[in-house]
C-alpha cells in the first residue's frame, strides 16, 4: 500500500482484504451477486488504474508487461459487469 502512496497502509489492506474476500462470497454464494460483482469490478477497475499506469514507463519490456496486466484487468472488470447484468436479468424475469 505504501508503494502506491495509499496511507495509512494497514487500514487500506484490511479494506481491500475485507471487499475482496466479502465481494468475493457474495459472487460464490449467490446473495446478492450482482452486488458483489460490482463491488469487484469498481474495485478492479481503480486499483487497474492505480497499479498499472503502464503508459508512464518508458518504452521497453517492463511497459509491454503492464500494458498486458492492464488489458487483462478490464477483461476481468467486463466479467464482473456481465456477471452483475446476468443476475440482475434472471432477478427479474423471476
Amino acid at each position: 500500500m505504501h508503494h502506491f502512496g495509499l496511507s495509512p497502509a494497514p487500514l487500506f489492506a484490511v479494506l481491500v482484504i475485507t471487499l475482496e474476500l466479502g465481494a468475493s462470497a457474495m459472487v460464490l454464494s449467490g446473495r446478492l451477486r450482482w452486488l458483489g460483482a460490482l463491488g469487484l469490478a469498481g474495485f478492479t477497475l481503480l486499483a487497474t488504474g492505480l497499479a498499472l499506469r503502464f503508459w508512464e514507463l518508458p518504452a521497453g519490456q517492463e511497459r509491454f508487461m503492464a500494458a498486458n496486466a492492464f488489458f487483462e484487468h478490464l477483461g476481468l472488470v467486463g466479467g464482473f459487469l456481465l456477471v452483475a447484468w446476468l443476475d440482475l436479468a434472471k432477478r427479474s424475469s423471476d
